[in-house]
């Protein structure tokens, strides 16, 4: 099977798709902050804090655990993670 080609990656049948909008620029502190407050608001998240430390604390549910991402960037590809899941659960059920 050949394999995918950079900026590319891999579906369920091996056919290379092209990755979602690969960047540019890292996100910056502002957009991933931008993306957790859309996240909380929707419910897509039940908290997301920006630490001193520039990490992200996340909680998905009240009794969840809360996870810690590694910066803007972290915080803005779990918003692309969130996004694709909605889009190919919504898809399954049509």
């Amino acid at each position: 099977m050949a394999r995918p080609r950079s900026g590319h990656r891999s579906c369920h049948g091996g056919i290379a798709i092209p990755a979602r909008h690969p960047r540019t620029h890292a996100p910056s502190i502002a957009e991933a902050g931008a993306w957790a407050d859309v996240l909380v608001h929707h419910q897509l998240l039940h908290s997301a804090v920006l630490a001193p430390t520039g990490q992200w604390l996340v909680q998905h549910r009240p009794e969840s655990p809360v996870r810690v991402l590694d910066g803007a960037t972290a915080m803005v590809d779990l918003a692309a993670d969130i996004q694709h899941h909605i889009r190919t659960t919504r898809n399954d059920t049509r």
